[in-house]
């Protein structure tokens, strides 16, 4: 595919692209090509891919996979995809951030940048061998940020607890129409056993979550606001900020919180 096909299909759908979704179009086949290269997809397995567009991912996955299942919430978009590959796939006419995702073994998407965050958060949820996502540059440093960095947050600590993240390679703003005011990149992600324990998960996250929400703030001040702990309560790291504070340390204040909440 690239900017005569892809104005040739905007045109037959009717289809307009909506600033305020993220839609910007792949038109580079040899981008999309080494996109569905990364993802190492085998025959037998499950294939979810969030927003086929105008099935630039698409058209290669269902040649790779016996099993690929689109999740797309625009009508004409659906309905575009429906019929141009039958019963080769799997279609949920849905919003991806309602609906359950089904099992799948590889997540390979082009993401609208206004839903990014959250999916990957559900992504992370998921049980999965590996994941290839397009994401805004920026949204992709902050995925693989180093501690201290200003790129470093909830999302950069949650993946690196749950998941080996690499980005694979920057795709020029060129390579989308309509054309973007930034460039994308490719972003690996694989499953594994979290590198530090935590005693509570959930309290894991719902630090991460409250302490990077204030991040300006002293830690025990953010733990405070958010109702986590009371005044007079102590915790590892209190006068840091979290900004300053690699996981494994995080993990650690979420440890003295969880077992301050069972006194």
């Amino acid at each position: 595919m690239n900017g005569n096909e892809t104005n040739r299909l905007m045109a037959e759908t009717g289809i307009v692209p909506k600033k305020c979704k993220g839609q910007n179009f792949l038109i580079d086949d040899r981008v999309a090509l080494r996109h569905v290269d990364y993802a190492e997809i085998e025959k037998t397995d499950r294939v979810l891919e969030v927003g086929p567009g105008l099935g630039i991912l698409t058209s290669k996955l269902i040649e790779l996979s016996d099993d690929v299942t689109c999740i797309e919430l625009d009508d004409i978009l659906a309905e575009y995809i429906s019929g141009a590959y039958g019963d080769r796939l799997k279609l949920i006419h849905s919003d991806a951030m309602k609906v359950d995702f089904p099992p799948f073994d590889r997540f390979v998407s082009n993401l609208p940048y206004s839903i990014s965050t959250p999916i990957i958060f559900k992504l992370l949820e998921c049980d999965f061998k590996k994941a290839v996502v397009m994401v805004q540059k920026e949204f992709a440093e902050r995925m693989v940020a180093d501690v201290g960095s200003v790129d470093y947050s909830r999302l950069t600590v949650n993946l690196f607890y749950k998941a080996d993240c690499r980005i694979l390679e920057t795709v020029p703003a060129s390579r989308f129409k309509p054309r973007p005011k930034v460039d994308s990149a490719l972003v690996e992600i694989i499953p594994r056993k979290a590198p530090f324990d935590v005693l509570d998960e959930a309290t894991f996250f719902k630090v991460t979550e409250a302490t990077f929400n204030q991040r300006r703030k002293k830690i025990s001040t953010a733990l405070r606001n958010s109702g986590l702990i009371a005044k007079g309560d102590e915790v590892p790291y209190m006068d840091a900020r979290v900004e300053t504070l690699r996981p494994s340390e995080i993990g650690e204040v979420a440890d003295a919180v969880f077992l301050l909440s069972r006194k």
